[in-house]
């Protein structure tokens, strides 16, 4: 099925206007984080206890802090989850989780008799634990990255898995300075979210390499950035059809799997976006650049020689 046919658009010479935005939003992400003195993380990395509970009627968080503040957790995080009547409060002191929620609730209760919550869940984390998590999380990223460029070049060349991790990282590093920028927090759940992202922009970037590798068997007269190209324009129909599938099932989940599932989704959102975008305008571009620039050095070679 060909959704998009006989196209003939110049992708490589927008390059560089691709490459100044993507720089530009990543820069910006990363300002943000610095900012605010890294990510935000969820309490999976930070350590401390975290309380659902629910209120019979919608209730004000500024009047949930007031009396919260009486017993020292005043400075703890106080949200809606998904209704104004789930209430999530997450507190970073490090104490028994059942001692934690036990005062909460008890405060809770004697503070609003007229609306009383409900404790629906407590989930707790040590702040050695946190941090084990946090290292775990970045190797496993590193490692992860490393492996793909090992495959990517035995089964291809060396600059193609070049080009596939540099397409890797600006998508790992473009949906978290999103994150950064919204105030969005990393949890568990959105870190797996980042390694589906990887995978998902891993398959894209395959496809067109697998095309770019066939066109240059078959099109030995084109130059490279020819190739390249028209190898893009081939797969654009079937890299359409995939990411507007994919996105409208996330699209799906994002607005009806409620609040649990809510940053994972979002994540997911802006990685099948991006995914996309980065196999044509980020991993194919430094494969060309990479390419082009040899060809120059064989030419100058080539020139010496004849001298």
């Amino acid at each position: 099925m060909q959704f998009i046919k006989k196209t003939n658009i110049d992708f490589l010479a927008k390059r560089k206007i691709a490459l100044i935005i993507s720089g530009f939003l990543i820069l910006a992400g990363f300002v943000t984080m610095i900012a605010k003195g890294g990510p935000d993380y969820s309490i999976d990395f930070l350590g401390g206890t975290e309380i659902h509970v629910r209120f019979n009627s919608e209730i004000k968080i500024n009047k949930i802090r007031d009396a919260l503040n009486q017993v020292g957790y005043g400075t703890a995080e106080i949200k809606n989850f998904g209704n104004e009547r789930d209430v999530l409060i997450r507190v970073e002191k490090q104490q028994e989780s059942s001692e934690v929620s036990d005062a909460i609730l008890s405060t809770l209760t004697t503070e609003f008799p007229q609306n009383t919550p409900t404790l629906l869940s407590v989930d707790a984390v040590g702040p050695k634990i946190g941090s084990e998590l946090r290292t775990q999380s970045i190797l496993a990223v590193f490692f992860a990255l490393l492996l793909i460029l090992i495959y990517v070049w035995l089964r291809f060349e060396f600059v193609f898995g070049i080009g596939a991790i540099v397409a890797l990282f600006h998508d790992v590093l473009f949906t978290l300075g999103v994150f950064s920028v919204l105030g969005l927090e990393i949890s568990l759940s959105v870190l797996a979210a980042f390694f589906t992202i990887v995978g998902y922009s891993l398959n894209d970037t395959i496809v067109v390499f697998d095309r770019i590798r066939e066109n240059l068997k078959s099109r030995r007269r084109d130059d490279f950035f020819t190739v390249i190209n028209v190898s893009i324009n081939q797969s654009l129909s079937r890299t359409v059809i995939t990411s507007l599938t994919t996105f409208v099932v996330v699209l799906v989940l994002y607005t009806n799997g409620g609040e649990v599932l809510h940053n994972f989704s979002f994540a997911l959102l802006v990685g099948v976006v991006v995914g996309t975008y980065s196999s044509v305008f980020i991993a194919t571009p430094v494969v060309a650049e990479w390419g082009y620039r040899q060809a120059q050095a064989a030419a100058k070679s080539a020139r010496k020689s004849r001298k």
